[in-house]
């Protein structure tokens, strides 16, 4: 069995004015695959943000250890460094600064990331290739004017360019074309092989998970994990969909 790299405890949280997550648990392994389903507005995302340590929320009970240190108090910046990554639903616009210029400002941050400019300009070329980008993205400014497909390609290019120990990958199938699922796909796909990071997928359908490995599947209703169980749990949500879980939130969720 892999070593536990993450692990909620009893996390409730929400915003100022709005619980939204009851008493939620879960561990992840080093290496592994999980996935989040459930319906929309269960609360999956805001999980995955919590995780974060976004502060647009606020954890009113619980903690989260990871990697063996409590970071349930460490800001979004410190928990990053630690080896923290969260894909956004929607990747926000960032005027004035050039992709490259960022990619290269947050690999510097990281100091087991540093390279000299010449290997971290191939090393951007190599991901970039590989995810069917040209050069012109680099040269942008960050996520302005890209479509939902672009700017989840970049998202999959700082996956593989910082290397985290576990990626946070928030309906990162959202909205996108067959073409761009599959560049996304391989992008994922690729994160597992050359980097070995645990994979946490929040998603409300299946279709980016045909081509992984899931070690295990959550699911969420009304801010309650409510069921848990091995990857082949998603072919029983595919065929009877999530309205089988909905009495569990309502007696509290999963024991």
């Amino acid at each position: 069995m892999s070593n536990q790299l993450l692990r909620v405890s009893g996390i409730s949280a929400g915003t100022e004015d709005k619980p939204i997550l009851h008493n939620v648990s879960l561990k992840v392994g080093s290496g592994e695959t999980h996935v989040l389903m459930g319906p929309n507005g269960a609360g999956k995302s805001t999980l995955g943000h919590v995780i974060m340590g976004d502060p647009a929320y606020q954890v009113t009970d619980g903690t989260i250890v990871f990697d063996g240190t409590d970071i349930t108090e460490q800001s979004a910046d410190k928990r990053s460094l630690a080896g923290i990554f969260l894909s956004y639903q929607a990747p926000v616009e960032v005027p004035g600064v050039p992709l490259y210029s960022y990619l290269r400002t947050i690999t510097q941050k990281r100091p087991e990331l540093k390279m000299t400019a010449r290997k971290f300009r191939n090393r951007v070329g190599e991901i970039a290739d590989q995810l069917d980008m040209g050069s012109s993205f680099l040269t942008r400014e960050l996520n302005v004017g890209f479509s939902g497909g672009e700017k989840k390609k970049i998202e999959m290019l700082q996956l593989l360019l910082l290397r985290p120990k576990l990626a946070i990958l928030d309906e990162t199938d959202s909205g996108l074309d067959v073409d761009a699922l599959s560049v996304v796909s391989r992008g994922i796909e690729a994160y597992r092989k050359d980097c070995d990071g645990a994979l946490l997928v929040i998603t409300h359908n299946t279709r980016i998970l045909e081509r992984l490995t899931v070690d295990r599947t959550h699911v969420m209703v009304q801010g309650r994990l409510v069921a848990e169980g091995p990857g082949s749990l998603i072919d029983n949500i595919d065929a009877h969909g999530f309205e089988q879980f909905e009495h569990e939130a309502e007696d509290g969720g999963a024991a």
